[in-house]
């Protein structure tokens, strides 16, 4: 299928300002679609007012506005520029939003404009929440009671039907913004009228409360001819009632069995079909371990920050896709290293990926650390291992907060196990960590569960961590038996933490390790879509299967995850810095564990 030929110029709405839950992924999926559509011959137009972005460098469209993004400054755009589409489901929920707002004001009809990529009629049926729980009826697929209220009367009347706890959720927003988890009338009040506040039809959802269930999300896409593929099955570690943005996460799914994977991909397929949409959809369910029930809780009918962490957890660059879809093509038009094209794409990979949130509460004086429905991360952390501990402990040290490990942080290892128990009532930024000392204190695993909703596996997990730990700390100083040594490399123990608890230099403890043959070996994750392109991960599971070339080489250390006072502006400079060397002649090596960023992706850097 050839590019559109009734299109020249398209126009693509940044996503503006970073704020929580709409952050420098969406800088990552604008300048993919940027590259890809001026690939396939459109001229491109870009607007954003963010001006710490790749997306808004010379060069990268056609023609840039660094403008507000309001209506009627995109009027005057369209009237100036004169695009022959508008892609809207690139630029986050703001340029969803936007494009929703110039459709309805009858701006693009009285320019020509039309919508690539999702209709508008889909935007309403996934964002608007009375049309997307009548597409889910119509479909079949079950939903959590709900009603919706467009006051905070209206609001009180369905939570007293519905019986609290209860969920609201606004129409049209980010992150969970403006929404939560209420539990009497008085929280009711103020939540809803919020939401109300927050979204820009004055709707919200008042929704029954699904707490304690799992949840899991499938990222979906869709061509022109109605050929869906899902890029990643992703599993949220902590259960419903955390924000996804708040959640610890795994990819692919540990502890889902593959009838309810393909139950949810069956559903998934038929609610991205009946919205309509063409690229990358998100699609969120929760799941009732006891009763077996699953209900939908909506989707992102656009790329989003899972869609990020899912492009760099498999090697499928989304929002590229997404665009050479939305530009025309189909997925059997676009090369895939494994299976010749994409229509053939099934996730693929012998590792385990794992997504933390960075959070930066000490930032906020007099803010609680309290995790729920609306989302608080200011950014993330991606690691990958061969399996789940060695993943998830890779994460934890790559959060940049000075922990090495889940031990002996905040002097949660000086409270008794009463106290412990108690500071997990709530969910709170520290949950892993008070997990594991409590685990150390003699908490059992269904104890545990029954406090936090985190399944047995997980907690599991950790338990054998903290039993491998104690019988290291049991050991006399110097004399760790080098089977110990490698079993703590293995599950993934850092060379920090392991001198840490042993009283021993880091330098002591690596030569050691190294004496021994315990060294990592370094995996790849190829690139889907493009030819002869990898991401790769360090692992101390399998021996290294990486070539190295003799060519002079420069390593550019990225920012890491966003956090207050160091966001998107220092991923703009790395992205320059392996520009600039690779024009100089050198191979440029880029090492960062933020998924959301330009800088890792796969054409940034050799």
């Amino acid at each position: 299928m050839p590019k559109h030929s009734d299109i020249n110029t398209i126009m693509i709405i940044g996503s503006g300002p970073i704020v929580i839950g709409q952050a420098c992924e969406f800088d990552y999926s604008g300048t993919q679609a940027c590259k890809a559509l001026r690939a396939m011959g459109y001229r491109v137009v870009l607007v954003n007012s963010n001006p710490a972005t790749i997306m808004t460098d010379p060069g990268m469209a056609d023609e840039t506005y660094v403008e507000p993004l309001t209506v009627e400054r995109m009027e005057q755009i369209i009237a100036k520029s004169r695009p022959d589409a508008l892609l809207p489901n690139l630029g986050g929920q703001t340029g969803l939003n936007l494009s929703a707002q110039l459709e309805k004001a009858g701006i693009l009809k009285k320019y020509g404009v039309r919508i690539v990529g999702v209709a508008a009629d889909a935007i309403e049926r996934g964002e608007d929440r009375l049309a997307f729980k009548e597409a889910m009826r119509r479909l079949g697929i079950d939903l959590p009671a709900s009603e919706l209220a467009y006051t905070v009367e209206q609001a009180e009347a369905v939570a007293a039907t519905l019986g609290y706890p209860v969920v609201i959720r606004p129409a049209y927003t980010m992150g969970g913004s403006g929404g939560g988890l209420v539990y009497n009338v008085e929280e009711l009040r103020a939540v809803a009228a919020r939401g109300i506040a927050a979204s820009f039809v004055g709707q919200i959802l008042v929704e029954e409360s699904v707490l304690g269930w799992e949840e899991l999300e499938l990222e979906v896409v869709r061509d022109e001819k109605n050929r869906l593929i899902t890029v990643c099955f992703i599993e949220n570690v902590d259960a419903m009632g955390v924000h996804t943005g708040d959640s610890f996460c795994v990819a692919p799914m540990l502890t889902i069995s593959r009838e309810l994977q393909e139950r949810l991909q069956t559903w998934a397929y038929a609610i991205v079909e009946s919205i309509g949409v063409i690229g990358g959809t998100n699609v969120q369910f929760a799941h009732d371990p006891k009763t077996d029930r699953v209900v939908i809780i909506e989707i992102n009918p656009r790329t989003s920050r899972s869609s990020a962490l899912a492009s760099k957890a498999t090697g499928f660059p989304i929002a590229l896709v997404s665009a050479k879809l939305a530009g025309g093509l189909a997925l059997d038009e676009i090369t895939y290293w494994r299976r010749g094209s994409l229509d053939r794409y099934e996730p693929w990979g012998d590792y385990v990926v794992a997504k933390f949130p960075r959070w930066a509460f000490e930032k906020f004086r007099g803010s609680e650390d309290r995790l729920g429905t609306q989302m608080k991360a200011v950014g993330e952390v991606m690691s990958i291992g061969k399996n789940y501990k060695e993943a998830m402990q890779k994460a934890i040290r790559s959060l940049e907060n000075g922990r090495y490990g889940l031990g002996f942080v905040k002097g949660y290892h000086q409270k008794s196990l009463r106290e412990l128990l108690e500071l997990l009532r709530e969910p709170s930024s520290e949950r892993q960590f008070i997990t594991y000392e409590a685990l150390r204190k003699g908490a059992s695993v269904e104890e545990l569960h029954r406090l936090t909703y985190i399944k047995a596996w997980f907690i599991e997990q950790m338990k054998e961590l903290v039993e491998l730990e104690e019988k290291i700390l049991a050991c006399p100083a110097g004399a760790l038996p080098d089977e110990l040594l490698i079993q703590a490399k293995k599950d993934g123990f850092a060379d920090a933490y392991l001198a840490k608890i042993l009283g021993v230099s880091e330098a002591s403890l690596r030569q050691r390790r190294q004496a021994i043959g315990c060294v990592q070996g370094w995996h790849a994750v190829p690139v889907s879509g493009v030819e002869n392109a990898a991401y790769y991960y360090s692992t101390y599971n399998a021996p290294d299967a990486i070539p190295v070339s003799t060519r002079r080489k420069v390593m550019i250390l990225g920012g890491g995850p966003n956090r207050i006072g160091q966001g998107i502006e220092f991923d703009y400079c790395c992205v320059h810095a392996a520009l600039a060397l690779r024009e100089l002649g050198y191979e440029t090596i880029m090492v960062n564990c933020n998924p959301e960023t330009v800088s890792t992706d796969y054409d940034t850097s050799d």
